[in-house]
């Protein structure tokens, strides 16, 4: 069960690769191209929709703001609270 889980992770991820680099394909073409692109698309996805992509596109930080900044190091977790558990008498 395991490697069928595998596989489908794999063909989902490739999927998802394929779209992103026909997303930016269709950015930029014009005429022909254009509906070259979206019937690929269109065969990987048949629910999407070109209004996704420019909902996405606005709702985009801009390309200063991608930029990850380094995270703090967060303090380390105080021991437990009370007395030892060996000291009773």
């Amino acid at each position: 069960m395991a490697v069928e889980r595998q596989i489908e992770l794999k063909r989902r991820h490739h999927r998802k690769l394929k779209m992103k680099k026909l997303k930016t394909k269709l950015a930029t073409a014009t005429g022909e191209d254009r509906e070259k692109v979206m019937y690929k698309i269109k065969r990987l996805s048949p629910f999407w929709t070109e209004a996704s992509l420019t909902q996405k596109l606005r709702t985009e930080p801009s390309a200063t703001h991608t930029e990850r900044k380094p995270s703090a190091s967060r303090p380390k977790a105080a021991g437990p609270k009370g007395p030892p558990k060996g000291d009773k008498k």
